[in-house]
């Protein structure tokens, strides 16, 4: 069990911590030996190419296409996420807050191996770069990348399989296994202050070696580094160090028009796009798609029976004279009265509920290719304008809000809102703008707060009447897989 792995798999391996088996489960094309991996720059690179492209490819079945999936897994747990129909299934027992507590669900097998798979490619470049041949600045970069990524998906680990990172206290509850070599033995719970710990250095280290170039925008620069910089330490509560990467983070990308506001969030060419991933046609996964699950428009039988929408009580905050407004139909099942760009898009067996999203737009209603969306300028404008409140900075908060806000409202003025108010101010602008993108399990976790349907449009037969749970319960931590379980003597499961 502690030999180290001969060979990375490119495009699709599943990497847990059980029995070698389960490791590798190669193809001859999508092999390749260590060795010759790393014999240059330029092949590491093609393995740092694998791990972008394993970001969004399918897994072990429809419903889990990579980040895209565990986003649409972190929206339908949340509460401005509305699932209006139950269609074929997917995501309902998610929303249910039912699969995420079953050791024995292949969404909780998915989402651990997943992450660690991440972890284990990134750890052989990370092991193996300093001695291929090639110039320092491409060693440089393929590294920074590959710390990186470590460091982002053992941040998206804790938050899911752990309690909630506590700012005043000591956190030593358990966390997840760190791993920072390419073996195949599975170890022992870090403690949640070890995790982040080792976060943080993998991702001092990464903007060490990183700058602002990089060859397309699936790849991680300085800029996506700081970042996910600015997300742990706003996670952690340091919100200096928040503030002040969120800014260093968006600089160089502008926000986006009104007019690309309804463009259909789907093409990762846009200004403001700091980071996400590409799909192209010969390498679209169909029904295995971010797409094929949030997109007004393509004709999936998830899309057509279950159009996603926006909370309504989330809507009626949105201001009048807000562009984002027009992202959501609240009259949508009124022929008279709905936004005449869903008839234009949609097909006439496609269901037509208030409130649904036209924010999300595939590629066609015969295919669901759309760029995914993991960080954009919007979200650190928030993030900083976050940090500075709930440090007490509230003219420097109120400042950095105006500058975003008032982008996606001509009439929106500098508030005067002060302290909580002011935080709360800042939290709504957060959910409107990024509603569907994967923050809101997060957000409720971090913060402490309940989930609260109530008095909105979600649907007690699709959530099974889950309207509420407590803050703080056993049910926010995902279950160990069973697999994990059976091969790791060392693993230990989290509480019912």
């Amino acid at each position: 069990m502690k030999k180290l792995l001969s060979k990375i798999f490119l495009l699709g391996a599943i990497l847990s911590f059980g029995c070698a088996e389960d490791y590798l489960d190669t193809l001859p094309t999508d092999a390749v030996s260590e060795n010759a991996v790393f014999t240059t720059t330029q092949n590491a690179m093609t393995a740092l190419n694998g791990i972008h492209r394993s970001m969004f490819i399918r897994y072990d079945s429809q419903g889990q296409p990579g980040e895209g999936g565990v986003m649409i897994m972190r929206e339908a747990l949340g509460d401005d996420y509305v699932m209006t129909g139950i269609a074929n299934g997917w995501f309902v027992s998610i929303s249910r807050w039912l699969n995420h507590i079953n050791e024995n669900s292949g969404d909780v097998r998915f989402v651990w191996r997943f992450y660690y798979k991440i972890i284990g490619n990134a750890n052989m470049i990370i092991a193996n770069i300093d001695n291929a041949e090639g110039p320092q600045t491409e060693k440089d970069e393929i590294k920074g990348q590959a710390l990186a990524y470590r460091a982002w998906a053992h941040f998206n680990l804790v938050q899911l399989f752990a309690q909630r990172y506590n700012a005043g206290g000591g956190n030593s509850q358990l966390g997840v296994p760190i791993v920072l070599e390419p073996i195949t033995e599975g170890g022992a719970r870090n403690t949640v202050e070890e995790v982040y710990t080792q976060i943080n250095a993998d991702l001092d280290a990464a903007i060490a070696l990183l700058d602002e170039s990089r060859n397309a925008k699936s790849h991680i620069n300085i800029n996506v580094a700081r970042g996910i910089k600015a997300r742990v330490a706003l996670t952690q509560g340091n919100y200096s160090v928040a503030a002040a990467q969120a800014k260093l983070a968006r600089e160089g990308y502008d926000l986006m028009s009104e007019t690309q506001l309804y463009e259909g969030f789907n093409n990762v060419d846009n200004q403001e796009w700091i980071w996400g991933s590409r799909q192209i046609d010969d390498q679209q996964t169909f029904f295995a798609s971010y797409f094929a699950y949030v997109s007004l428009n393509f004709s999936s039988t998830n899309i057509r029976g279950n159009p996603k929408a926006i909370s309504s009580k989330l809507y009626d905050m949105i201001s009048d004279t807000d562009y984002r407004k027009g992202l959501w139909d609240p009259n949508a099942s009124d022929p008279a009265l709905r936004d005449p760009f869903i008839d234009e898009v949609t097909l006439s067996s496609f269901a037509k509920r208030d409130y649904m999203n036209r924010k999300f737009v595939a590629q066609g209603n015969a295919s669901s290719v759309g760029d995914v969306p993991y960080m954009r300028a919007a979200e650190m404008y928030l993030v900083e304008a976050e940090a500075l409140a709930r440090s007490g900075n509230d003219s420097q908060a109120a400042q950095v809000l105006f500058e975003f806000a008032s982008q996606r409202d001509p009439e929106y003025t500098l508030t005067s809102n002060t302290g909580e108010a002011l935080i709360e101010e800042i939290m709504i602008q957060r959910r409107i703008e990024l509603w569907g993108e994967g923050f809101r399990f997060y957000d409720l976790k971090r913060l402490n707060l309940p989930l609260d349907r109530n008095g909105a449009n979600h649907v007690a037969t699709v959530i099974n009447s889950k309207f509420d749970e407590p803050a703080g319960t056993n049910n926010w931590q995902f279950k160990i897989p069973i697999s994990e379980l059976n091969a790791n003597e060392n693993m230990v499961q989290n509480p019912s």
